[in-house]
């Protein structure tokens, strides 16, 4: 009997921080003209991808060039928004603004400078992927990019759209 109340114990305390853990955190960002903003206010009834990414990391701007490339095509089969997160430092910001505008990012860009964001979504590599569905809750997630993997990002947003 003790040994199933310490399994039930342990099963409900995952359970808990599983369900903490699928909530997107409201820390702040910086938004493309350098005023914090929370980041619940990324949330507004659409599904989105949440994209971290760096100015040193390749694989990062080619799935970010990838989405923007496919972005309008996607929306007529899917409302949904992108938002990419730069982890770059204060050091690397200004970098990591004129290379999101350079490239001609149609999505949302904020700036984790001081990685408040990252820490509290536990992102150790770049790239690292979220849905994000339209409240808030953290639906999907994957590490790394290999060129058309950018599909199966589509393919979780149909299913929020098919719920």
């Amino acid at each position: 009997m003790k040994k199933n109340s310490i399994i039930m114990g342990i099963f409900l305390v995952f359970s808990t921080l599983m369900a903490d853990a699928q909530s997107l955190p409201n820390v702040k960002v910086e938004n493309a003209d350098g005023k914090q903003i929370e980041v619940a206010s990324l949330v507004d009834g659409k599904p989105f991808i949440l994209s971290f990414w760096g100015v040193t990391c390749k694989p990062c701007i080619t799935e970010l060039n990838a989405l923007n490339e496919v972005m309008d095509e996607w929306r007529k089969e899917v409302d949904f928004n992108i938002v990419a997160v730069s982890v770059d430092d204060s050091r690397f910001t200004s970098r990591a603004r004129s290379m999101a505008k350079g490239f001609g990012w149609q999505f949302t860009c904020v700036f984790d400078k001081n990685q408040d964001l990252k820490r509290a979504l536990n992102v150790s590599l770049t790239p690292q992927t979220f849905i994000v569905d339209g409240k808030g809750k953290i639906v999907y997630s994957h590490t790394g990019y290999t060129p058309g993997s950018e599909n199966e990002l589509l393919d979780k947003l149909k299913e929020l759209k098919a719920e």
